[in-house]
């Protein structure tokens, strides 16, 4: 639980207008490693990229040899299972990424905009609110900086930093000191660039007297980096559902700059709370929200088609809820194509 509301205040601090900010992204190019947080800052060609669609775009759809030009074949463009590719091509299509056309007895697509370079940089941050409980993460730390699919890595805690926990950190990363409850941000020790367009090194597995590693080169690293900016863009960091309790109430987090970015606060217990874990009729103050009430407030909310998650987010950050979209006209083909 304390991660939790840790991370999420952490999340609603860093997020603004000009930024995109993502939780629990997957960060490996062969293993498993899921960065806590991710800051993505945009670069010269994001309002291309926010033109497209909300949501993420299949990474498989980006990565196949589907251009803007030339209509191709679904099974013909994707290294995978046919049915999988056909069922991205689909997904793509929806998002208006992708246009189908139909060729003889098969179906072939086309980008409907080539994919944008959008971002400038991306920073992956390792929360641990209590250095005295560490678990795995040095280790973390290392395969992040040895890997260099970052920019740069940050941890953030709420303790107290000492020069022996400094020494127990791999140079390169970041330190901050965050507290939840006021917002105040110490930046103890800047993080040093990573060198995000050469090979790295990635730690895999770790027993008594054999660490297992795996090299990644430059083109794996640019395709993970776009697949966790994507991602980032797409999913956001509110991935929960805010508990049908009168009792909690968004409006009313603290610190007063963390009231107006929708966070799970629950006024009975003066804290953040996971939804799902200890909202419910098992909790004691538990005051289900009358349904009627409830259908009548979101009723004009219903009909913009915009969430309240979705409304916050637009406000707060970069991310475009409603884009135009970017359909192709085959008049005006060669402009998609420069």
């Amino acid at each position: 639980m304390q991660e939790f509301a840790f991370e999420l205040a952490l999340c609603a601090h860093l997020e603004r207008p000009d930024r995109v900010v993502g939780r629990q992204l997957g960060a490996a190019v062969h293993g498993r490693r899921v960065a806590d947080v991710v800051c993505v800052e945009p670069g010269p060609e994001f309002d291309r990229r926010a033109a497209i669609t909300p949501e993420t775009i299949p990474p498989l759809a980006i990565e196949s040899r589907v251009g803007p030009g030339t209509a191709r074949s679904v099974t013909a463009a994707f290294d995978c299972h046919p049915d999988r590719a056909r069922a991205v091509a689909e997904r793509a299509v929806e998002l208006g990424f992708f246009e189908r056309e139909r060729s003889g007895s098969s179906t072939a697509v086309r980008q409907t905009v080539r994919y944008p370079d959008w971002f400038d940089s991306l920073v992956g941050i390792e929360n641990k609110p209590d250095l005295d409980r560490p678990g795995d993460l040095r280790d973390q730390l290392r395969i992040d900086v040895s890997l260099g699919v970052f920019d740069e890595v940050v941890l953030a805690t709420e303790t107290y930093v000492t020069g022996a926990h400094l020494n127990r950190l791999p140079a390169e990363v970041g330190v901050w000191r965050f507290d939840p409850e006021t917002g105040e941000r110490e930046v103890v020790r800047e993080a040093e660039p990573l060198a995000t367009d050469e090979p790295g090194i990635e730690l895999l597995d770790r027993e008594p007297g054999r660490t297992d590693v795996r090299p990644a080169t430059v083109a794996e690293k640019r395709r993970q980096r776009r697949r966790i900016a994507e991602r980032a863009y797409g999913k956001g960091w509110r991935t929960y559902d805010l508990p049908d309790c009168a009792r909690c109430v968004p409006d009313a987090a603290e610190p007063a700059d963390h009231a107006d970015a929708g966070l799970p606060w629950c006024e009975w217990k003066a804290k953040l709370v996971r939804p799902v874990a200890d909202c419910g009729p098992a909790c004691p103050a538990y005051e289900p929200v009358d349904e009627a009430e409830r259908d009548d407030a979101e009723a004009d909310e219903d009909e913009a088609k915009e969430t309240e998650a979705e409304a916050i987010r637009a406000r707060r950050s970069a991310w475009e809820p409603d884009p135009a979209g970017v359909a192709r006209r085959q008049s005006g083909l060669g402009r998609f194509l420069e």
